[in-house]
């Protein structure tokens, strides 16, 4: 049902969040694990919001190319935080972060917690080898996990990149319109990195002897003319290709999730927090596994009775042109209102794809730009995930005493 103004009232908010920069795979953070990029984001948190570390409730955090373990647990040690303070690693592949932050609003909803950090966090330069001990003892490898059947033909549990091509081929996305936006991608995140809109959210990570400060995905060069000129990538004769596509980065981003009467007695460096309304997670076809995130939307809209134009801001993870722009025609927004409230400083086209990260990468992004909406303003977090998943979840600006 619904939520009305006054349970709206009581809900959890996001008061703060933080991210490391990203870096591309193999780059500036490739010798860095994946608790030392998430430790710093969440002592940076604590110190400052000022929030007490003994009060944390809970720390939730997603991966999904890490080793197994408890990283939610490590990282918070690494980050200093009491032993006292627990910790709970969640796996949806690259809704994992978004995913871990809709738990710690439902646990905070659900008065199971008063004052929690949730987010994700990827290092797939140091994600370890994968491999399967055959019946003879030998170990076989391979390059990604199994996330759905994969039928007589072998085509129910493609690559992403393959499905990526299936989902805008059927949606009718031009290979020009794909270039399009991932020009946008670039150039909107050099704007915003120039302008220092990223600053505030943005940690420094030790890497050896030098401290990572800033992405290094945007690429200032690239222009129309170049992007033309790249080949398709999965499928001949497609109209996905590099140029269109993610990179792979590693990175990490968290939130602070409190209760909304705890909010008044945390040092604020926002004005404004996201008010969490509610969230929901829509499975779809795994082999067009990058609808998932508007199937998840258009849960939460009928739920709310909301007109997909009534969003104020949507991030929306862009591991492929293609199959943002189809979800966006899925939900009826034209390229002209999706320019004014989508991805407005750039998005992973430019920034990279750090797999659990980005879904929390989102909502770090979406609490900046709700500093200047007008209290009140909808705003969206969503994600499509492998296996034919998608998750999406809906905030409200709050203005903080």
């Amino acid at each position: 049902m619904p939520a009305n103004s006054s349970e709206r009232g009581n809900a959890p908010l996001v008061v703060a969040g933080l991210r490391t920069p990203l870096a591309r795979a193999g780059t500036s953070l490739a010798e860095v694990e994946v608790q030392h990029l998430l430790a710093p984001v969440l002592r940076g948190l604590v110190e400052r919001t000022g929030v007490s570390a003994g009060a944390i409730d809970e720390v939730v955090v997603g991966n999904a190319a890490g080793g197994g373990g408890n990283l939610a647990r490590l990282a918070a040690l690494e980050a200093g935080l009491p032993e006292s303070v627990p910790g709970l690693t969640v796996d949806r592949q690259c809704g994992s972060g978004l995913d871990a932050i809709v738990l710690a609003c439902r646990l905070a909803q659900a008065g199971a917690g008063q004052v929690l950090l949730a987010g994700g966090a990827e290092s797939i330069s140091t994600a370890p080898v994968r491999g399967r001990r055959k019946a003879d003892g030998a170990i076989e490898f391979f390059s990604r996990a199994q996330h759905a059947p994969r039928g007589e033909g072998g085509d129910g549990d493609p690559e992403m990149g393959v499905a990526a091509e299936a989902v805008a081929r059927e949606a009718g996305v031009s290979r020009d319109r794909q270039d399009w936006f991932a020009l946008r991608s670039h150039r909107r995140a050099l704007a915003a990195a120039s302008a220092g809109s990223y600053d505030a959210e943005l940690v420094p990570v030790r890497a050896g002897a030098t401290s990572v400060i800033a992405d290094n995905g945007p690429r200032p060069r690239l222009d129309a003319p170049l992007l033309a000129r790249f080949p398709a990538a999965f499928v001949p004769g497609g109209a996905v290709t590099a140029g269109n596509s993610c990179g792979d980065a590693d990175g990490a981003a968290a939130v602070l999730v409190v209760a909304p009467g705890h909010a008044g007695a945390l040092d604020q460096s926002r004005a404004t927090a996201l008010a969490f309304v509610d969230a929901a997670t829509a499975g779809v076809d795994p082999r067009r596994l990058g609808l998932g995130g508007a199937a998840a939307v258009e849960i939460l809209l009928e739920r709310h009775g909301l007109a997909p134009t009534e969003i104020a801001a949507i991030e929306f993870n862009e591991a492929f042109a293609g199959q943002v722009l189809a979800c966006m025609d899925r939900l009826g927004l034209d390229d002209g209102h999706l320019d004014r409230i989508l991805n407005t400083e750039g998005g992973s086209l430019a920034l990279g794809h750090a797999y659990a990260a980005s879904g929390a990468v989102s909502v770090v992004r979406l609490l900046a730009r709700a500093q200047s909406l007008p209290e009140g303003s909808m705003c969206l977090a969503m994600i499509s995930s492998a296996g034919g998943l998608g998750t999406a979840a809906l905030f409200e600006s709050r203005r903080l005493p």
